[in-house]
């Protein structure tokens, strides 16, 4: 009976925090705009190339003074034909506003960022997105 109430308060407790991380993460996404980065390397398979990108946007992120919310990922494997996997790195990042997002362009942890990794990629593609009234 003990683990059985024991088991209930930690679900319970689970639960709560889930809920909380949850709705922290959607409050934490400005909704105003969006800026998706997709890079495609020359040497997608050169672990040394993803190495220093990896350690170099981190770097740049951390220290950026306009990014709020920061999403670094890779493709996965496509399992549907709509599925576009074919770049290396993927990049979203949310602002406050149109202008937050253009001071980051000029700011130098960015400037660091591309100075340290341009040689790496082959193709670099931005969308850019502001937010619907809803």
């Amino acid at each position: 009976m003990k683990t059985k109430i024991i088991t209930l308060l930690l679900v319970g407790v689970l639960a709560s925090s889930c809920v909380e991380i949850k709705s922290d993460m959607n409050n934490n996404f400005d909704h105003t705009f969006a800026h998706t980065v997709f890079f495609w390397f020359k040497n997608p398979d050169s672990q040394e190339a993803r190495d220093t990108f990896e350690a170099s946007l981190t770097k740049f992120l951390n220290n950026s003074q306009y990014a709020k919310t920061k999403f670094i990922g890779k493709p996965p494997k496509a399992i549907r034909d709509v599925v576009d996997d074919s770049f290396t790195y993927s990049l979203i990042l949310s602002f406050e506003s149109a202008e937050d997002q253009a001071a980051y362009q000029d700011e130098a942890p960015h400037k660091v960022f591309i100075e340290e990794c341009e040689d790496l990629w082959e193709k670099v593609i931005v969308y850019d997105s502001q937010g619907i009234q809803q």
